[in-house]
């Protein structure tokens, strides 16, 4: 290594570039996602808020619990602005440096066109040197040293034969490494403090913070939990099998979380031992004197107390008592979404023999109706129509007449506006335009199921013991769209549910319908409410295979032909988000039914190579829902809640289970992401024994009280093929046909056979 040395960067060039480009790694980022920005408020969302009492002050309890936000926007933006300053004035440093480091040019320095003579070089030297030598009072050291530089390069021969040569009048140097670093940090007497700062930093400050983050992320699961919390659910959901919707009530108010020993959040007052005695004797059937580990330590029975004064929407003390229902309230959602949770992996480690007792589908149901319940402020059994504003109970009896009696808030979006209006007669015209606004932002889903066994040659026949894909497809609009008037865009959605008339025709037959029928639906009713059957279209021929007395099950499976072995795949199912208008469509699209126009299709799927592309397709659809999946987000729409303290957004629960025996057969999607349109695929393993089978598709809201829907779904179970005869390979020894002999009464299925018997 000889020729080298090591120079520290005495100037501090180096080091300014060094500075530079490390602030501007963090500058950069940190502007982007740490400037306080405003929000700008389309006005036409503004407009459509609801302006309810309840609204109006919840917007001034949420602006007062951050009332340092103003002066810490005010040092983030101080100390983004002064970062970038003091990247500016690096900037210039470094370019001043670059400037001075050019190409060293010694006839631009003593201001001489190349190929002067040696006298108009030292006519110029003595010039300059008169006016920059350092004895002088205008000298400039650096500024001398680079001329007599530049003069030595041009009057000496074998200094101008290196720089003509080089570029240097002293010729080649020796390779050197530069630090970027001032060489005072490596001076003896400032050793010292240098050492002492290194140490501090990493091996001090750096150990605690990460120390102090570990510490704090294992207490914590996936959902931000505690995991004292967690082992608290698992424990009570496995005591007790199928829980009642007071116990799961009583279990969430144990919660940790409300524990001062587990959260410094929690705040324990002098008055809580006046206030929270008070409190308990207005609250009947509270379970108080319960006497297990932790439902009757102190924490939990005020954290109980405040839940149902909170679904009760009592009033209570505003610095105390009411401080903490708003934060115990707004730690129930995902408390909620954690309780779910358990309850489903504890049924997992019951079908896989793990517990002996199995949770039934009650009590996941009652730990989902929770969230609802805490979101509104209100019991289960309470009418649906108090999530509106303005609506107290003295005000239901306007709801109940001698013609209609309206329960839900689809009955009363579906009224006509006239009717609509005499039954909220009670409210002035401010209060029925923001009762209107609450109600037509609120969710109306459509709600669809396909069910088909994918990696199977003949996709609608379910054998026993297949692994069952059901793909779900939820479509949100609003409940405006029921209001009566039908706008243009409700014209086009209820043209693409009737499908497949001309634009032309379509037009004049809804031009027709409006003017005669103005009071009935534009969209198709949920499934919760019974649907009208609507004649069929003289216009139209009939497949044979509609041609049935009685129409098929939403989801039943033709069974496959019985002596036609050699046929090849039927064609496959085309995914349809498109809602029918007429239930006969539906039902024979669902089933997996063909019109007589799809004979083409099937003769060109016949090929191998159709075949090999449709799995191709399958498999680029899989990647493409895996992606939307892994980078799914967590933003929907607004809820109208005014009694729960934070903002907050629909979400829904959906999943697959068995009325008949109390089993949950697919572990509940939690669908964060429902915008406008979604899908999402559930899967399950199909009973070991052949039968006809009904099962429940079950969709939760974790925001309203009255959303829920559920789809029934007839699941034709065939028998499985036999294994063939030429791979002995796969054949059972005689113990495991006895074992799976001794553990066939043991299915979680019902037939409708076994029902009908009992």
């Amino acid at each position: 290594m000889g020729g080298q040395k090591f120079e520290y960067d005495e100037s501090g060039s180096t080091f300014f570039y060094f500075v530079l480009s490390f602030l501007a790694l963090i500058l950069v980022p940190a502007t982007f996602y740490y400037w306080p920005r405003k929000r700008k408020e389309d006005p036409a969302k503004k407009a459509e808020l609801c302006q309810c009492p309840g609204c109006l002050k919840k917007q001034i309890i949420i602006e007062q619990s951050q009332p340092y936000k103003g002066v810490k926007n005010f040092f983030i933006k101080l100390a983004i602005i002064s970062g970038w300053v003091l990247l500016g004035f690096l900037a210039y440093k470094v370019s001043q440096f670059d400037y001075e480091m050019s190409n060293f040019d010694p006839y631009e320095i003593l201001g001489l066109p190349p190929g002067s003579t040696q006298a108009e070089i030292k006519k110029s030297y003595r010039k300059q040197s008169l006016i920059l030598h350092p004895d002088k009072e205008t000298g400039d050291e650096k500024a001398f040293m680079r001329l007599t530089k530049a003069y030595q390069a041009l009057t000496d021969d074998e200094a101008r034969r290196n720089w003509e040569k080089y570029g240097n009048p002293d010729g080649p140097g020796a390779m050197s490494f530069g630090i970027a670093l001032p060489s005072w940090i490596v001076e003896k007497e400032n050793s010292v403090w240098v050492l002492g700062l290194y140490a501090l930093v990493f091996m001090v400050a750096l150990p605690t913070a990460v120390g102090t983050w570990w510490y704090r992320s294992i207490r914590f699961s996936g959902e931000q939990v505690l995991l004292y919390t967690t082992q608290t659910y698992f424990y009570f959901c496995h005591k007790t099998p199928s829980m009642p919707l007071k116990r799961a009530l009583m279990i969430l108010a144990a919660s940790c979380e409300f524990d001062k020993r587990h959260n410094s959040e929690i705040v324990e007052r002098v008055t809580d031992n006046e206030e929270v005695p008070a409190l308990l004797r207005e609250l009947p059937n509270l379970g108080e004197k319960n006497k297990e580990q932790p439902l009757c330590r102190p924490y939990s029975i005020k954290a109980r107390a405040l839940l149902h004064a909170h679904l009760s929407r009592m009033r209570l003390p505003p610095d105390t008592l009411e401080l903490d229902r708003r934060y115990i309230v707004s730690r129930c959602p995902d408390l909620i979404v954690e309780m779910v949770n358990c309850v489903n992996q504890l049924i997992a480690l019951a079908y896989a023999r793990r517990i002996p007792r199995l949770p039934t589908i009650e009590t996941i149901e009652n730990c989902m109706k929770l969230s609802p319940m805490v979101v509104q402020g209100l019991w289960e059994y309470k009418s649906p129509l108090l999530q509106l504003p303005y609506i107290t109970e003295d005000h239901l009896k306007y709801f109940t007449n001698r013609k209609k009696h309206i329960k839900s808030l689809l009955q009363l979006a579906q009224l006509p506006g006239e009717e609509r209006r005499q039954v909220l007669r009670f409210l002035n015209d401010k209060q029925y335009d923001d009762l209107m606004k609450v109600l037509g932002n609120m969710p109306y889903i459509h709600f669809q199921v396909n069910t088909e066994v994918i990696d199977d040659e003949n996709s609608t026949v379910v054998t026993a013991g297949a692994i069952v894909t059901v793909t779900v497809f939820l479509r949100r609009t609003n409940m405006r769209e029921l209001f009566g008037d039908t706008t243009i865009k409700e014209k086009e959605i209820k043209e693409e549910e009737e499908g497949g008339e001309n634009a032309e025709k379509g037009d004049n037959d809804k031009a027709e319908k409006n003017d005669k029928n103005d009071k009935k639906e534009t969209f198709k009713r949920p499934v919760w409410m019974k649907q009208a059957k609507r004649p069929a279209k003289k216009g139209k021929a009939k497949a044979p295979a509609k041609q049935v007395a009685k129409p098929a099950p939403a989801n039943a499976t033709p069974p496959p032909p019985a002596n036609d072995t050699k046929k090849t795949k039927e064609p496959k199912k085309k995914e349809n988000d498109k809602e029918e208008g007429e239930d006969s469509d539906v039902e024979s699209e669902s089933s997996g039914s063909h019109s007589s126009g799809s004979e083409d299709e099937s003769r060109d799927k016949s090929s191998a190579a159709d075949d090999d592309d449709d799995q191709w397709d399958k498999f680029q659809k899989r990647l493409q829902k895996r992606e939307r999946l892994e980078g799914r987000s967590k933003s929907s729409h607004p809820v109208h809640c005014p009694y729960f303290p934070l903002e907050k957004q629909e979400y829904w629960w959906c999943y697959i289970c068995d009325r008949k025996s109390h089993t949950l057969l697919t572990a509940p999607a939690h669908v964060t992401a429902l915008v406008d349109s979604h899908e999402l695929q559930l899967r399950f393993t199909a009973p070991r024994w052949p039968g006809l089978y009904t099962l429940a598709c079950c969709l939760r809201s974790d925001s309203y009280i009255g959303m829920d829907q559920q789809q029934d779904m007839k699941l034709d179970v065939k028998e499985a093929a036999a294994v063939p005869a030429e791979h002995p390979q796969w054949d059972l020894s005689d113990s495991d046909s006895d074992n799976n002999d001794q553990g066939g009464n043991e299915s979680e299925f019902t037939t409708d056979d076994e029902v009908d018997e009992e």
